[in-house]
């Protein structure tokens, strides 16, 4: 099973009079996709937590616990989602994701009570940190797959100085401006005026549909310039995925670092203010966490082509159990600003080997099955991430030993993944 499905030969003018490979049109579509994800990212929801308690006249604790409950809910879609885009294509899944995650926004307008701020949690973060970063990523892969880490690493790159690195600053911005209400109106505005018009003009599903190949390159019969050894893809079905270990690490691996970092961010006002840091240095920390997984994601996609990507992943998981130890005793503002810097590294590196592992371990024909299925881990993970880190704080009095313990886990996997991930084998 080493091919992609028959597919019929398309016609396209746009790609036609396109002078370039169509693949760096998808890759400017799919990154801005990436970008526009933010309303449903919790670096973007948390400038709104305080406006949520004061308004809506409801407690810390239990906005927290409506946010676990919405995105674990939401992270139940995404299998389902990874489904219809293998079977519908991403442009079609794009345009639909897009609209509704647009609505989804507007809806956050006419939040009045804790249970409608829970179903507004589940939208945002179904259709925008799952749903549309899911097809975005999906439709870059179909696109790339030789040259799928440096293109994967651009991409990466961009989101985090454009999207992480940005939309908090701009939201901070806006809401003193037009009210939090007003705010969410316009970046529903804005998701609609990009990433509608960007799915219906530019996004194609997989260049095989219109006689090309992925990269520009021949799959075979043919190296073509710099292409190297002729390309055999080996495709598995979610089914068989779900039947090696090589799948149930890596996720465990995701998960565990989803949760980890979520929890961490979610409360890191908190945790640098037992340090005595004020909340001023902690905003800042976030510039050069930005900044530093911005760069790794660029140098990660050139490394993620060359080296054994377990061992990117088991780096990671090192760095978030050493963010874990470091996090209680960031007595000094330079020691913060070192611990941003190692949680960019490992933020940078998690997101580019999230990009290309699914694709480059189980091949692009039940693409969207499979990640969609990681996602769901993966966003559950993030759901489950900041209520254990609060009930720790409350039980115990403080984070310090909580956290130490907690970094037994990523530093277990990382042995597990460095010892045991291969690329999966057939059984014969």
């Amino acid at each position: 099973m080493q091919s992609s499905p028959t597919t019929t030969i398309r016609a396209s003018r746009l790609i036609s009079a396109t002078p370039v490979y169509y693949g760096w049109v998808i890759l400017v579509a799919g990154t801005i996709g990436m970008i526009l994800t933010a309303p449903g990212q919790t670096y973007a929801i948390s400038v709104f937590i305080d406006y949520f308690i004061e308004e809506l006249n409801i407690s810390r604790g239990l906005v927290s616990t409506l946010y676990t409950a919405g995105t674990l809910t939401a992270s139940l879609a995404l299998p389902f989602v990874g489904r219809l885009i293998d079977q519908r294509g991403s442009r079609f899944m794009m345009i639909v994701i897009a609209f509704l995650f647009g609505l989804a926004c507007f809806y956050m307008q006419f939040v009045r009570n804790a249970i409608m701020l829970a179903v507004g949690f589940w939208l945002l973060r179904m259709l925008g940190q799952g749903s549309l970063s899911l097809v975005s990523r999906n439709v870059i892969n179909q696109w790339w797959v030789r040259r799928r880490g440096i293109v994967m690493g651009i991409a990466g790159m961009a989101m985090a100085l454009l999207s992480s690195g940005s939309f908090p600053g701009l939201i901070n911005w806006l809401i003193p401006q037009f009210g939090w209400r007003t705010t969410y109106i316009i970046l529903g505005l804005m998701i609609w005026i990009i990433v509608l018009p960007l799915g219906l003009i530019f996004v194609r599903n997989r260049p095989e549909e219109y006689g090309l190949p992925p990269d520009g390159i021949p799959i075979e019969g043919g190296t073509g310039s710099g292409a190297g050894e002729p390309l055999i893809e080996e495709n598995w079905t979610r089914a068989e995925a779900l039947q090696t270990s090589t799948f149930w690490l890596i996720s465990a691996g995701f998960l565990t670092m989803s949760a980890i970092s979520t929890g961490l961010v979610f409360h890191i006002f908190d945790i640098f203010r037992d340090s005595g840091l004020n909340s001023a240095v902690t905003a800042f920390v976030f510039v050069p966490m930005s900044a530093t997984a911005a760069i790794v994601q660029l140098v990660g996609g050139y490394l993620v082509d060359r080296l054994p990507i377990r061992a990117l992943l088991t780096t990671a998981l090192c760095l978030q159990a050493v963010t874990l130890i470091m996090a209680p005793f960031l007595t000094t503002v330079q020691l913060a600003y070192t611990f941003g810097l190692l949680t960019g590294v490992r933020g940078g590196l998690q997101m580019i080997v999230g990009s290309v592992i699914w694709a480059k371990y189980f091949g692009r024909a039940h693409l969207g099955a499979i990640a969609g299925l990681a996602a769901t881990l993966n966003v559950a993970g993030s759901a489950l991430g900041p209520m254990p880190f609060g009930i720790a704080r409350d039980l115990l009095g403080s984070y310090q030993g909580f956290l130490i313990a907690l970094s037994l886990l990523p530093l277990a996997l990382a042995i597990m993944t460095i010892m045991f991930v291969r690329p999966p084998q057939r059984k014969c």
